[in-house]
């Protein structure tokens, strides 16, 4: 009787070490500089929403969502938000796709986050219907708008596309032999479309809009810390 043995995939190695020409130097740098984008977008997305939850006169973080404060006066602020963060995530996905080459992962992922960063976009200049007295003294409508299922799509496609593009990047992670951040990369990433699933449905009230919260937080920190750990795997652009 033979036997067989299954040999084991070999992993990808990283540059992170390697020594680079003068061109790949120049274009080592701007992958830097673009995947340091992913680094920011998630801090001062939360800090930006977090500020204005706190400040703005009747907004409750376990009733509202963070999509109406987009709305009255002070709403240009979270437009602003919206769409820097969305353009600062479409500029770390090119970096993404620059960094990772070839390979599992290199087009899928960035492709999939570059979708989230323009459904921010979206999301930002098509907003969402007021709901549950905010903006204060502003009615909720009797039935939703178009402008809110815009919004709503482009959320629940950028959500769908960040959960995807996570799960993608988490294989390449194991690849490279990162397999406890892999393993976070997919807890995170699922959590995060369950907690949005959850909130959408309102079957959990209040409850699921600070899951949501907390979601959100976990996987804008994610973002920012693969970065990081992306950035890492690049050459030193010292010399």
């Amino acid at each position: 009787m033979s036997t067989s043995t299954r040999t084991a995939r070999p992993l990808i190695p990283t540059r992170a070490g390697t020594v680079s020409t003068r061109e790949a130097l120049t274009a080592d740098r701007v992958t830097k500089s673009l995947l340091g984008y992913g680094v920011i977008a998630g801090p001062i997305y939360v800090v930006a929403s977090l500020a204005q939850a706190v400040l703005r006169d009747g907004f409750d973080l376990t009733r509202h969502a963070w999509s109406q404060l987009a709305l009255g006066g002070p709403g240009w602020i979270q437009v602003v938000n919206f769409v820097l963060t969305g353009a600062m995530l479409i500029a770390f996905a090119v970096g993404l796709a620059r960094a990772l080459g070839h390979g599992p992962a290199a087009r899928w992922s960035p492709i999939l986050v570059g979708a989230f960063g323009v459904s921010m976009i979206a999301a930002g200049i098509v907003k969402v219907d007021p709901a549950a007295g905010f903006p204060v003294g502003v009615p909720s409508p009797a039935a939703i708008s178009t402008s809110g299922l815009i919004h709503l799509g482009a959320g629940a496609i950028g959500f769908s596309c960040l959960t995807a593009g996570l799960l993608v990047l988490a294989r390449r992670l194991s690849r490279e032999g990162f397999s406890s951040l892999a393993a976070w990369t997919r807890v995170i990433a699922v959590a995060f479309f369950l907690a949005f699933a959850g909130m959408a449905s309102t079957a959990l009230g209040g409850a699921g809009i600070i899951a949501f919260v907390v979601a959100v937080v976990a996987v804008m920190t994610l973002l920012s810390v693969l970065a990081v750990h992306r950035y890492r795997q690049m050459p030193s652009t010292d010399g």
